[in-house]
């Protein structure tokens, strides 16, 4: 396909999105029935709901654009549920393998939040501020289940700190908190 014009770009981009999006009404419940931990597997529930409503935010999207709500394969979501897969396919520990989980499905939203803020940026560049208000909304939602997801690790890491110093199950991760963090430099 020739993609000539923003508005061409802006519909194969949701076109990806929405592919993916229904990948993950279908790959959520597998993430949530292999966590252990309820809040891990509570976060993920209450994500595949919001993931629905994105589901059909996205062909009022179309409808607004006068276009069919059509899906193209999603190569990077594809990918994405594929690691995950392996992720779960692995012999771990419960909680490590619910950190693991929790790697995976911040991938995931990641993946998503950069995709969600390009169709918002090229829905306001095209001066459609209905579409770009619809598609910041889903962004936020996923910034939202980032965050909790880092929420959830980061408790996982304390308590697996505390079996650690208590002798409990010995685990390779540290006791202080973690989260997603850029490094600048190196000391």
């Amino acid at each position: 396909m020739k993609i000539d014009s923003l508005e061409t770009l802006l519909q194969e981009e949701l076109k990806d999105i929405y592919d993916a999006e229904k990948r993950l009404v279908k790959a959520i419940p597998k993430m949530a029935k292999a966590a252990t931990s309820g809040e891990l597997r509570a976060a993920l529930e209450e994500h595949l709901e919001v993931t629905k409503g994105q589901v059909q935010r996205l062909e009022e999207v179309f409808d607004l654009l006068g276009t069919p709500a059509k899906a193209k394969p999603c190569a990077g979501m594809k990918g994405l549920i594929e690691e995950s897969d392996e992720v779960m396919a692995h012999d771990a520990t419960e909680s490590i393998m619910d950190c693991a989980i929790i790697g995976a499905a911040q991938r995931v939203e990641h993946y998503e939040m950069a995709a969600y803020g390009t169709v918002r940026t090229l829905a306001e560049r095209l001066g459609n501020n209905q579409v770009a208000d619809l598609l910041e909304e889903t962004l936020n939602e996923e910034k939202e289940a980032d965050l909790k997801l880092t929420e959830v690790a980061e408790q996982l890491y304390e308590e697996m700190g505390e079996m650690t110093a208590s002798g409990g199950e010995a685990t390779e991760m540290p006791a202080k908190k973690t989260g997603i963090r850029t490094r600048t430099s190196r000391a």
